[in-house]
């Protein structure tokens, strides 16, 4: 499989090419972000960094044809490309709706043009959208929280499926919505998530199993869409558990 990994540099995406370059069903990974993306240095002894070639884009709205050739022939895409909640604050929200949402659309039809001009065209594109257990697709029910950019997210998971639909036979979309991502050695965050999952009920997820969870689903197939919090968690820790035997 060759798998492209959007907006590589940032937090969720290193862990995802860290376990990546020790899955042996995964044979390339092209590493799509602004600057470029080397191996991550705590990597697996059985990892094989030959596998990660890193992408330069400088505008996630516009994909000149070199880029296009390099995603060429991919069979699938985790798109982690966001500004977070806690960012968009300090964001005009026109900035955060161009990021979240108008660059994952222009990325969704440039992964379309680039899959179809592979030279071999066996099964349809997978494309893994991360989102946010927030988000909400009912415009009649905003979330209480950051109702604005909640419904825009949720805005974006509709629309990427429903290009997904339109594009049926060629394209497969899914939408993952982690709660709080805690990674390792983040202590504060892990006191703050635990606070946050019993005051406000919202979820926590490590970035670990996040990972684990949208890979195997990416490689083996998408098997409910959303992929929520708690979906996510029980598949990363199956899918880290397999990795371990």
């Amino acid at each position: 499989m060759k798998l492209i990994v959007a907006g590589a540099s940032g937090f969720v995406a290193t862990e995802i090419i860290r376990q990546c370059l020790s899955i042996p069903r995964i044979t390339s990974v092209i590493a799509l972000a602004r600057r470029p993306v080397s191996a991550p240095s705590d990597l697996d002894q059985h990892a094989d960094a030959s596998k990660l070639h890193s992408v330069i884009l400088d505008n996630y709205g516009n994909y000149p044809e070199t880029v296009k050739t390099r995603l060429a022939g991919a069979d699938a895409c985790i798109w982690t490309v966001a500004i977070t909640p806690t960012k968009s604050r300090f964001v005009e929200f026109d900035e955060v709706r161009r990021v979240c949402q108008e660059h994952t659309l222009a990325g969704l039809q440039a992964l379309l043009e680039a899959h179809s001009e592979g030279d071999n065209i066996p099964k349809p594109f997978r494309f893994m959208y991360m989102s946010g257990t927030a988000a909400g697709r009912d415009k009649d029910k905003p979330p209480s929280f950051m109702p604005q950019y909640s419904l825009m997210r949720g805005d974006t998971e509709s629309q990427v499926l429903a290009f997904a639909a339109e594009h049926k036979g060629t394209m497969e979309a899914c939408v993952a919505k982690p709660g709080l991502i805690i990674g390792p050695g983040q202590y504060f965050k892990m006191v703050s998530a635990t606070v946050l999952k019993y005051t406000m009920s919202v979820p926590n997820i490590t970035v670990e199993e996040i990972s684990a969870a949208m890979l195997y689903e990416i490689i083996n197939g998408f098997s409910k869409e959303p992929l929520e919090n708690d979906d996510l968690v029980r598949i990363g820790r199956q899918a880290l558990a397999i990795a371990k035997e």
